[in-house]
């Protein structure tokens, strides 16, 4: 009777004691998967946040410098020599991209308001359209990847919970197998379902911060580059489409 009362106290005993290691290492194969496939996205998603996190840190740090030499110079050509200076400036490849237009058309006529050739409303046209086509790349270039991070903060939970619902599925067929209901046999099966959901919501809280502060970031840099664009428009209208 003493044994059978110790053996039952020690397999409660180690039904109550879990860490995460041993509910991961436990865990049937298809958990597992779902783990492993949760930490890919996991890492994957803090990949992404870094190197964005970079990227965005690099471009703020040129887009000044390149305003303040825009402003405080006459020349457009002087502006283009030295925007080679600032390869990580968004607005600095905006005035390029628009520069390289301005300087077509100027060699074609258009913007001299040419009678013979094209009026030079198209011209303007044309600048306005490239203008905007920069402005679209960086905007995509700050977007890219961070779908990503979206996907995996929507879905992560899910993915967790398809790993929970299958780890409690086999817990009640190990149950059926054996024939005992007791919490010692039932806790661990159980514990080791949950995890999955646990790892699903450490990947997608992150991701979907991220997210959402990486994309107030975006809205104001489109902001930024759109009134350059409007400025750059302005100042070739005033000095290069004339009557």
């Amino acid at each position: 009777m003493g044994m059978t009362h110790a053996a039952a106290s020690h397999a409660i005993t180690s039904g109550i004691q879990f860490n995460a290691l041993t509910a991961i290492l436990d865990a049937s194969f298809t958990v597992k998967l779902v783990i492993l496939i949760l930490i890919g996205m996991s890492a994957v998603c803090w990949a992404i946040i870094f190197t964005k996190k970079r990227q965005i840190d690099l471009l703020r740090a040129s887009n000044k410098p390149f305003l303040d030499m825009f402003w405080s110079s006459s020349s457009l050509d002087d502006i283009f020599t030295k925007s080679e200076k600032h390869p990580d400036s968004s607005i600095a490849r905006i005035f390029r991209s628009g520069y390289m237009e301005l300087r077509k058309m100027a060699e074609s006529g258009l913007a001299k308001g040419d009678k013979t050739r094209v009026p030079a409303l198209s011209g303007l046209d044309n600048l306005e359209r490239s203008l905007r086509k920069a402005s679209d790349l960086e905007s995509a270039r700050l977007t890219s990847r961070l779908n990503f991070l979206a996907t995996c903060g929507s879905t992560g939970p899910f993915i967790g919970l398809f790993g929970t619902v299958w780890g409690i599925m086999e817990a009640f067929h190990r149950i059926g197998a054996t024939n005992m209901a007791s919490l010692a046999i039932v806790a661990p099966g159980v514990s080791e379902a949950l995890i999955t959901t646990a790892i699903g919501l450490v990947v997608a809280i992150p991701a979907t911060i991220a997210f959402n502060h990486f994309m107030t970031i975006v809205q104001h840099e489109e902001v930024e580059l759109n009134s350059f664009s409007s400025d750059f428009l302005n100042i070739a209208k005033r000095n290069f489409f004339k009557e």
